[in-house]
């Protein structure tokens, strides 16, 4: 049976208005509640992390890429120097389609497939909140064009960098070296946060060797933005610290004179200050244009350097291991003296060939004819091959590597430059240890002039005639003379001394005559002098020829010809300068490879009264 309520019932009426009421109540209630707890929440709990998304709108950070050092000469001509230029940017995170955006960017600006393909390597390098160029160098016109369609790129911007230039990049190509993009190799182990802002790191030369002065310091600045991202107020503001400022010791006159000299010869020149240890000029030829790497070498301009039979890349001067050839004879002859294997005046007859006892092999004479009867003296002025197998069998390998290392030889010189190569100063025990061959007598007498195991880079060679002209003193070369004008002290390099001082005098005379005695190999080069020059010229072997043949250079392919050498300090009295000259194929020292160190005297050296 159904009850039924009497709508118009007062007391039902009631009763029905106050159960809503309380059921609206408790529901308002919960809504409040629910309201509180949300509001409470936002504003307590999750307070801090709204308020840094609010702040992010509201202010933003960047960091500021600090202005990279200059690098100068001894003359404070500019060698390296960053030149202010536009490149357009692209932040991979930003944009949703990266194919298209770049064919519509192509269709607005002329970019090349090379920088596209550079892009994509840049980019794949990168975290992908980093802006990457997609091209360098934009003129005024091409920013106009991009500022007119700016809003429909959304992560395309413009930057203006500073872009890394070098006034002559193939005279410092090796010497300066370059800047590149930091690759992820790179990142791993420079500091994150001062390499923030910067896209370039030095790679070679003093752009790597000094990286750490060349940087500098970033900066950073916090500034106020409106809604739209545009800065109306800087809040903080800490300016980037500039690189330091590089003099080197390298004269560029003279440097010029020495690449210009070799001429279509490939090879390296050195010189060095006998005074300071200052470089005053490192030449590797052939060079490159540096600038093609701080602008982004592309694929195939590179793979032609790379795969080039001329080496452009390689930087002969530090890098380069050569046999000394008869450059070696004048220290050798020191040894002698030294070790008291021979005297000044004794001489030795020089048939033309020389032969171990009881052995049937020759080994021969640059001169077919022999030079007769020859003593110390004579031996290094005309360069008889005969006395110093003689010398050479006397003395044995050992000695001959114990006097030699004092020099230098097999050892780096200590240069400010990031890559020397040791050279190999041959003995029975590195023999031993490396091949696992016993010595043979033979290979003492090749060793004797300079050829066989013998290897020395052309920056060896010529701190061993510094050692040689300031008669036992020298210091470790260096190509930065000043850091932020403050001049580096010279530091002292290991001195040689030998058991009587007057032996140093009776081989720089005979290096003297080299040049200037009537019989010289190098006679060539003292026509006109103003001051004294002490030299020994050289040649090299860059293969071996059978017994019973004979080297014909004119019907030799070019690249097998023998390189040319030549050693030389003046004035010999009071020494200025040495100078070590290595043409690659040349021939002859002292028709091709001294005249190119007499220019250099020329230039460098300020006659005494």
């Amino acid at each position: 049976m159904k009850t039924s309520f009497d709508l118009k019932s007062p007391q039902q009426e009631n009763q029905l208005f106050f159960s809503r009421s309380v059921v609206l109540v408790i529901f308002a209630l919960i809504l409040f509640l629910l309201l509180i707890f949300r509001l409470t929440y936002l504003q307590i709990e999750t307070h801090e992390k709204y308020a840094d998304l609010a702040l992010n709108n509201r202010v933003k950070l960047s960091v500021i890429e600090p202005v990279r050092g200059l690098i100068l000469d001894r003359n404070d001509r500019v060698l390296a120097e960053n030149t202010p230029s536009y490149s357009l940017e692209l932040i991979p995170e930003q944009i949703k389609d990266l194919d298209t955006t770049i064919k519509r960017l192509s269709a607005l600006l002329p970019i090349t497939n090379n920088e596209i393909a550079l892009f994509e390597k840049l980019r794949k390098q990168q975290k992908r909140f980093v802006s990457v160029p997609l091209r360098n160098r934009l003129n005024e016109t091409e920013v106009a064009i991009f500022a007119s369609h700016r809003h429909q790129f959304p992560g395309v911007e413009i930057q203006a960098r500073p872009l890394r230039h070098y006034a002559f990049p193939e005279l410092t190509a090796h010497v300066v070296g370059y800047v590149g993009a930091i690759n992820e190799a790179e990142l791993k182990t420079i500091d994150p946060i001062n390499y923030r802002a910067s896209r370039v790191i030095g790679k070679t030369g003093i752009e790597k060797s000094y990286e750490h002065e060349l940087h500098g310091s970033v900066g950073y600045q916090q500034t106020e933005n409106t809604a739209q991202g545009r800065a109306i107020k800087t809040l903080q503001h800490a300016p980037p610290i500039s690189g330091s400022k590089l003099n080197l010791h390298i004269d560029i006159e003279l440097q010029k004179i020495a690449y210009d000299a070799l001429g279509d010869y490939t090879g390296t020149v050195s010189a060095i200050d006998t005074r300071t240890g200052a470089i005053v000029a490192l030449v590797s030829k052939p060079g490159f244009n540096s600038n093609l790497f701080a602008q982004g070498i592309d694929q195939q301009s590179y793979d032609a350097l790379q795969h080039s039979t001329k080496r452009p890349l390689f930087n002969r001067a530090i890098r380069g291991q050569y046999p000394p050839g008869s450059t070696l004879k004048p220290f050798l002859g020191l040894a002698g003296l030294d070790y008291d294997v021979v005297k000044a005046k004794q001489a030795i007859y020089c048939p033309g060939f020389y032969q171990l006892p009881n052995q049937t092999h020759k080994y021969r004479d640059w001169k077919k004819t022999g030079h007769g009867m020859s003593n110390l003296h004579d031996a290094i002025v005309e360069s008889c091959d005969v006395y110093f197998y003689q010398l050479a069998h006397d003395l044995k390998i050992d000695r001959m590597h114990q006097f030699l290392n004092q020099f230098g030889f097999g050892q780096k010189t200590g240069i400010d430059l990031i890559g020397e190569k040791n050279g190999l100063l041959p003995s029975r025990e590195w023999k031993k240890k490396h091949r696992n061959q016993s010595w043979y007598p033979g290979e003492t007498l090749i060793a004797g002039i300079g050829q066989g195991f013998n290897l020395t880079t052309p920056l060896q060679l010529t701190q061993a005639t510094v050692l040689l002209a300031n008669k036992g003193i020298a210091y470790t070369p260096s190509l930065v003379a000043k850091i932020d004008d403050k001049a580096r002290p010279m530091q002292s390099a290991a001195s040689v001394i030998l058991n009587n001082e007057t032996h140093w005098g009776l081989v720089i005379r005979a290096m003297q005559d080299v040049v200037h005695g009537p019989r010289g190999t190098a006679r060539v080069i003292k026509e006109g002098a103003a001051f004294k020059i002490a030299g020994k010229t050289g040649t090299a072997q860059v293969f071996s020829i059978k017994q019973d043949e004979k080297y014909d250079e004119k019907n030799v392919s070019e690249h097998l010809k023998d390189h040319a050498l030549f050693i030389a300090f003046a004035p010999v009295e009071t020494p200025q300068l040495a100078v070590v000259v290595i043409v690659e194929n040349g021939g002859h020292g002292g028709s091709v490879a001294a005249p190119i160190a007499r220019l250099l005297f020329d230039h460098y050296i300020q006659p005494q009264p």
